[in-house]
Formats: structure tokens, C-alpha cells, sequence
């Protein structure tokens, strides 16, 4: 299975391709009209809002470290600066909570 360079997103039925390249491909989240990946603040933001709406109880806070973890450990952001990638990350337990809510 492919998953999103930019956000780590399952490439299926539900989160189709919106860009490829000969290195990685793009959800339809992560591309913008004019087929170009989003700016990063604009997928970390993204990603903040959708962990925020698996749970109630998710802080932004706790959702903004997720996503820091999550979009650092890919390749198509490790070799960028952003000022919303900078600060605190989550710790492998807090990632797992995370990804726990997502098969729930």
C-alpha cells in the first residue's frame, strides 16, 4: 500500500492519489487545486484539526505534537525548516494513543 509523502495517509479508495512523482505520491488533502503539495503550515494544520476531531478529549497541544512527530519522520520534510515543525514532539506513547484512536 502507498501512503502520502506529505501526511502519511493510506493511498486507498478513500484518500485517493492527488499528485505523483517518480518519488512519492500526494493525498487529495495534501494537493491544492493547481496540483502542487500544500505549504507545510497548511497540512500541519490540517493534521492538527483531524486528530482534534477523533476525540474530544484530544488538546490541540496534544494533537500539534502528534503531528510534529508524525510529519518529521517523513522524508519529504526532513530536510526543510518550518517554524510549526519546531517545538515538542510526542513521545512513542503519546503516538500510539494517537494511532489508537485512528482504528477505533
Amino acid at each position: 500500500m502507498k501512503f502520502c509523502g506529505a501526511c502519511s495517509m493510506p493511498l486507498d479508495n478513500d484518500n485517493v492519489v492527488g499528485l505523483e512523482t517518480d518519488k512519492e505520491a500526494f493525498c487529495i488533502h495534501c494537493v491544492n487545486e493547481n496540483k502542487e503539495v500544500k505549504s507545510c503550515e497548511e497540512i500541519f494544520e490540517g493534521g492538527v484539526q483531524y486528530f482534534m476531531s477523533l476525540d474530544s478529549a484530544i488538546t490541540r497541544n496534544f494533537a500539534e505534537k502528534n503531528v510534529r512527530k508524525n510529519m518529521k519522520q517523513l522524508s519529504y520534510w526532513q530536510d526543510k525548516e518550518y517554524p510549526c515543525l519546531s517545538g515538542e514532539i510526542a513521545t512513542d506513547e503519546e503516538f500510539n494513543q494517537i494511532l489508537a484512536k485512528l482504528k477505533e
